[in-house]
C-alpha cells in the first residue's frame, strides 16, 4: 500500500483522517465508529445516572426535557426560515431567466433559425442533467461524510478525494478551480445585469427627452451604482425570495408584452438564415449556456429548502422549473430572430418600437433585472466572505464584522459595475461570460465529479461504459464551448473596439 496522505485540506472533512486504496470504507468506518462511541458514552451516562437519588433523577429529567424542548424549538425556527418548494422554484427560474433570455434572438442569429431550434432544447437537457449530477453527488458525499449539504467547491474536492487515485492529490485544487469559475460566472452575471439596466433605462429616457438631454448608458450605470450597493446588503435567501417573486412577476408581464410584438406581422422563415455559419456557432453556445447556467445556485438552494428531497425526481422542482425556462427561451429566441432577422440587438427589448406599451417594457425588464442582481450576487459573497473572515480572524456576527461586511459588499458591487463599464457591449459580454466560465461550471466539472463519486461503487461493465461515454461526451462539449466560444467572443470584442 502506498503512503497515506491527508484526506483533504478542507473544513468540511475531519482533521486527521487519511485515505488509501479503500478510502470509502475508511470514511464509512470513521463515521460509524464515531457514532458507536457517541452511543456508548450516552449509554454509560445513563447507567451512572441510575445510581443517583430520586431527586437527582427528577431534576435531571426536568433539565433534559427543558433542553429537548429548546432544541426542538431551535429546529422548528430553523425550518421556518427555510424556503418552500414554490420559493425554490421561483429562485431557480430567476437564476435561469434573466438577460440571457433577452439575448436569445442573437443566439439564434449566430446559429441559424432551425439549428437554434434543435440545439437549444438539447443544450437545456444537458445542463439540467448536469445539475442533477451535482445534486446527486452532494447527497452521496454528505451521507458518506456524515455532514450537512455541501457547496459546489466542497463537492468537487471531496469527489476527487474518493475518486481515482491519480486525481486525489488534486482535491484541494479542484475546490479552488471551481471557486474561481463560480466567481467569474457570478460576477459576470452581475456585470451583465448592471449593464442591461443602464442600457434599457438610457434608451427609454432618451426616447422621452430632447436630444440635448440625452445621456449614454454609462451615465445611468453610475446613477444606479448606489442602488445596486443597497440591494447587495440583503443577505438571506429567505428575504430575497420576495425580490425573486417580484422579478418573476415583472418578467412575466414583460415577456408577454414582448411576445405580443414578436408574433405580429411575422415574415417568412425563408427571409432569415436557417443554418448559420460554423464560425458564429460558438457564440450561440456561449449565449445559450449563459442562459441556462443556474447551476451555481442549485446547491445553496437545496441547502435552504424545507424539503430538499423534492428538488429531484421526474416531476421534481428542478425539472419543472427547467421545462418552463426552456420553453420561454425557445419562444423568445425563435420568434425574436424571425421577426427582426440580422437586425436583432443584444437585448430584444432594444428592438421594440417607440410606442408607450413597448417602451414601458424596457422599464419593466430593467426593474426585474435590477431585483435579480442580488440573487446572482449571493453566490460570490458566500464564497469570498467566509475566507475573508478566516484570513483576518473576524468573528462572524460581531458588530464590527457586520460593518466590515457591508463595506466589503459595496466594494464588490463597485467592481462589477466598473467591469461592465469597461466592455459596454451586452451581447458580446454575455457570450464571453458564457464561454469562459459557464461552460466549465455547467458542462465540464459535473461529469468529472460524477465519475469520481461513483468510482468505488460496484457496477457492471455495461453500466460503466455508459457512464464513461455519457460523461466524456458532455465534458468534451464543455471543452469545445470553452475554447471556441472564448476565442470568438474576444475576437468580436476586439473588432468592436477597433471600429
Amino acid at each position: 500500500m502506498s503512503e497515506k496522505q491527508p484526506l483533504i485540506d478542507n473544513e468540511i472533512t475531519t482533521t486527521g483522517n487519511y485515505y488509501d486504496d479503500d478510502t470509502d470504507d475508511t470514511l464509512a468506518k470513521t463515521y460509524n465508529n464515531k457514532y458507536e462511541v457517541s452511543n456508548y458514552e450516552s449509554g454509560s451516562s445513563s447507567s451512572s445516572s441510575n445510581n443517583n437519588s430520586n431527586d437527582d433523577d427528577f431534576n435531571h429529567f426536568k433539565y433534559t426535557q427543558s433542553t429537548g424542548d429548546q432544541e426542538q424549538k431551535k429546529k422548528m425556527l430553523v425550518k421556518e426560515k427555510r424556503t418552500t418548494n414554490m420559493q425554490t422554484m421561483m429562485h431557480i427560474m430567476k437564476a435561469n431567466i434573466g438577460t440571457g433570455i433577452l439575448a436569445m434572438p442573437t443566439a439564434f442569429m449566430n446559429a441559424g433559425l432551425y439549428v437554434g431550434l434543435i440545439s437549444l432544447p438539447l443544450l437545456c437537457i444537458l445542463c439540467t442533467h448536469c445539475m442533477h449530477i451535482l445534486v446527486r453527488a452532494n447527497n452521496i458525499l454528505s451521507t458518506r461524510l456524515g455532514t450537512g449539504k455541501l457547496e459546489y467547491q466542497d463537492v468537487a474536492s471531496n469527489a476527487f478525494t474518493i475518486g481515482p487515485r491519480p486525481l486525489r492529490p488534486f482535491a484541494h485544487w479542484a475546490a479552488r478551480i471551481v471557486n474561481l469559475f463560480l466567481l467569474i460566472t457570478q460576477f459576470g452575471f452581475c456585470c451583465v445585469y448592471s449593464l442591461f439596466v443602464a442600457e434599457n433605462i438610457s434608451q427609454f429616457f432618451n426616447e422621452l427627452t430632447p436630444k440635448e438631454y440625452h445621456f449614454p448608458p454609462l451615465t445611468f450605470l453610475a446613477f444606479f451604482l448606489p442602488l445596486f450597493i443597497l440591494l447587495s446588503f440583503v443577505k438571506s435567501l429567505k428575504h430575497l425570495s420576495l425580490a425573486s417573486s417580484m422579478a418573476n412577476l415583472l418578467q412575466t408581464v414583460g415577456l408577454f408584452i414582448v411576445m405580443i410584438n414578436l408574433v405580429q406581422d411575422l415574415p417568412s422563415p425563408d427571409q432569415v438564415t436557417q443554418v448559420g455559419s460554423i464560425a458564429t456557432y460558438p457564440l450561440f453556445l456561449g449565449t445559450a449556456v449563459y442562459a441556462f447556467e443556474g447551476i451555481g445556485l442549485i446547491l445553496p438552494l437545496q441547502k435552504e429548502m424545507k424539503t430538499p428531497e423534492s428538488l429531484q425526481g421526474y416531476v421534481g422542482v428542478l425539472n419543472k422549473s427547467m421545462v418552463l425556462v426552456a420553453s420561454i427561451n425557445l419562444a423568445i429566441g425563435f420568434f425574436g430572430y424571425l421577426k427582426f432577422g440580422d437586425n436583432v440587438k443584444g437585448s430584444i427589448t432594444l428592438n421594440l418600437p417607440a410606442e408607450p406599451l413597448y417602451q414601458s417594457c424596457k422599464v419593466i425588464f430593467a426593474c426585474a433585472i435590477f431585483l435579480s442582481y442580488a440573487i446572482q450576487f449571493y453566490v460570490p459573497v458566500t464564497i469570498i466572505w467566509p475566507w475573508v473572515c478566516r484570513r483576518f480572524n473576524l468573528k462572524e456576527g460581531a458588530k464590527k464584522t457586520n460593518t466590515i461586511e457591508y463595506f466589503f459588499r459595496a466594494g464588490l458591487v463597485i467592481f462589477t459595475v466598473a467591469l461592465a463599464a469597461a466592455i459596454p457591449k451586452l451581447d458580446l459580454f454575455i457570450s464571453l461570460v458564457g464561454a469562459i466560465s459557464s461552460s466549465g461550471i455547467a458542462l465540464m466539472f459535473p461529469p468529472i465529479i460524477d465519475i469520481c463519486v461513483l468510482w468505488n461503487e460496484e457496477k457492471g461493465f455495461k453500466k460503466w461504459t455508459w457512464i464513461f461515454i455519457k460523461d466524456g461526451a458532455i465534458f468534451l462539449l464543455g471543452i469545445a464551448g470553452f475554447t471556441t466560444g472564448t476565442y470568438a467572443s474576444i475576437e468580436n470584442i476586439l473588432i468592436h473596439f477597433n471600429d
